[in-house]
């Protein structure tokens, strides 16, 4: 069994062998894939064998982690929290030098988040340990649902599109794109600045929100900060336009 320090709570397996099923992506996408039309347009006529997979990625005998690595030796945690009547994906960050790991954000009927910006997907996508990351599109793919950002840059739907494309059989990748990111997040998208070198938002229900009483310790978010933008601190959206 897997151990993520502070989550004990069920028991965790390698989830990677799901990431080369092409249907495993709409299935984690759907919370953000909202309404008839674009639960059509994502899983066409797969609906049964997607439905299917859930019904695997959520047993509670085993609770799927997909570990995403960081240059800055952080690692993000996915891990779909399969508790009978508290089902949810929960997207962790962990260090090897902190004694647990802290939450970015919980997809699930009490959502929290945001827990990132586009310009942070991105970057996080983008990064890759000295053993190797990852996909970039399965990155990506893999974190779009902490994604809560009120400004998009003009490439943000072709990366998704890219991505889509490349990982799943959808048959208008860019019209899911779309969707997606007309729906991201069930938390209303949030406003990020740069305060004191540290990336803030201003969501109601973000962690990353120092106004809020459950909002991480100061030390904290500007670690996360460091770590998903890759040690860059200044311009974040201005560097993706």
């Amino acid at each position: 069994m897997l151990k993520i320090p502070g989550y004990e709570d069920g028991p965790l397996v390698q989830g990677s062998a799901h990431l080369d099923d092409p249907l495993f992506w709409p299935v984690h996408l759907g919370t953000s894939l909202r309404g008839e039309d674009a639960q059509r347009a994502a899983f066409g006529a797969d609906w049964d064998a997607a439905m299917e997979l859930y019904r695997v990625l959520s047993a509670e005998r085993e609770w799927p982690v997909f570990s995403v690595p960081l240059r800055s030796g952080h690692t993000i945690h996915v891990v779909y929290r399969n508790i009978e009547g508290d089902r949810g994906v929960d997207y962790l960050i962990h260090h090897p030098e902190w004694s647990a790991a802290e939450t970015l954000a919980a997809d699930d009927g009490h959502f929290m988040g945001p827990g990132m910006a586009w310009p942070e997907l991105l970057s996080a996508a983008r990064q890759s340990d000295t053993d190797g990351g990852g996909d970039t599109d399965a990155r990506l793919l893999l974190l779009f649902p902490t994604l809560g950002d009120a400004r998009f840059p003009d490439g943000a739907a072709v990366a998704l599109t890219t991505a889509l494309a490349a990982l799943t059989v959808i048959e208008e990748p860019a019209e899911v794109a779309r969707m997606l990111l007309e729906n991201h997040g069930q938390w209303a998208p949030a406003h990020w600045r740069l305060a004191d070198g540290v990336w803030i938002n201003d969501g109601g229900h973000s962690y990353r929100n120092p106004r809020n009483a459950f909002a991480l310790p100061e030390g904290r978010i500007m670690e996360i900060s460091n770590a998903l933008n890759g040690g860059e601190t200044k311009g974040l959206h201005q560097a993706q336009e």
